[in-house]
């Protein structure tokens, strides 16, 4: 299977200023030493707590952060290495929907104007195509031509939402980046996102970075998961996989954390102790083991590498001593 996505030992550090002359005294290493591939087609979903870095990695895998240090492979060109003349042309391939559809479209511009920007910076097609474009565009995500010429205050946040995904798609896009791009929406605008997410990859062959701290919305759309702590990717594997047989500590935290539909459930949750790290002076070894409940000696004394457990069938990553 070919990778449209391969992020290679992905680093953003932010500098951390201080004292008097404001100098660099420390790094928040917002994303520390990720690795992963996203097939064609494909949609890989990141969970994770807030705070752990995830934002930021879809944003640095698009270079709206610039990375600190790795590789980004899209389709094959290494785009970590392309100055930003360069980087133009490829603007087009990647396209991000943002969480909050309230802030992410302007207020001064109508829908029409709002879809049309990308076509015209990019110079693709003539007047008359691009508004063909843009008519065609509000089909595919299910709204009437009649909402062209309205501001972004007259729409819902689902209707909101549905442009964000539209503009997204202007430019024929191989790679969205959709950060926590239903978490702002009431649950039954939720489940109308995201099949139309799905109907998209169906039937034009997208790849999707699915940010979300929802693991049943994450479970309902990815094909592969990638968990998330302080920074670093702690297990990867397929969407059948992972809820399935989790094997990290953090991952079992997580899936026991899921409120349970029957209410005569007796599940036992495993409840972490403590709060999160601050990335800025984090544990040694395992940045986990301060709130692991299966901690170790080994845990203290250095990182444990992000492995395949698994002899045979799809790989299944875990970051744990215990393996």
């Amino acid at each position: 299977m070919s990778h449209l996505l391969e992020v290679r030992n992905l680093k953003k550090y932010f500098p951390v200023k201080g004292g008097f002359f404001r100098r660099t005294v420390g790094h928040l290493k917002a994303v520390d030493d990720v690795s992963f591939n996203i097939p064609k087609g494909h949609t890989f979903g990141l969970v994770g707590e807030s705070g752990c870095g995830k934002s930021t990695l879809g944003r640095a895998i698009l270079r709206l952060h610039e990375p600190t240090g790795g590789d980004i492979r899209l389709d094959g060109t290494d785009i970590s290495r392309l100055n930003a003349k360069q980087l133009v042309a490829h603007r087009r391939d990647m396209q991000i929907i943002f969480q909050d559809p309230y802030a992410s479209l302007s207020p001064r511009r109508t829908v029409m104007q709002t879809l049309l920007e990308p076509l015209e910076i990019h110079a693709m097609g003539t007047p008359e195509s691009r508004k063909k474009k843009v008519l065609n565009l509000l089909d595919i995500v299910g709204m009437r031509p009649n909402v062209l010429h309205r501001y972004p205050h007259e729409f819902s946040g689902g209707q909101r939402q549905r442009i964000g995904i539209a503009r997204a798609l202007t430019l024929d896009p191989k790679f969205i980046v959709a950060d926590e791009a239903v978490s702002a929406l009431d649950v039954s605008v939720q489940s109308q996102v995201l099949n139309l997410i799905a109907r998209l990859q169906r039937e034009l062959g997208i790849s999707f970075l699915f940010i979300s701290h929802d693991l049943a919305v994450v479970q309902h759309i990815s094909h592969e998961i990638g968990v998330m702590y302080l920074g670093k990717l702690v297990e990867v594997a397929s969407s059948t996989d992972l809820y399935k047989e989790p094997r990290h500590p953090y991952t079992k935290a997580l899936l026991s954390a899921i409120p349970m539909p029957d209410p005569d459930a007796r599940e036992k949750r495993m409840i972490l102790q403590g709060d999160v790290p601050s990335p800025l002076n984090p544990p040694s070894g395992c940045p986990f083991r301060t709130r692991c409940p299966e901690a170790m000696e080994v845990c203290a004394q250095g990182m444990p590498e992000l492995k395949n457990i698994k002899a045979e069938g799809t790989p299944h990553q875990v970051a744990c001593h215990l393996y």
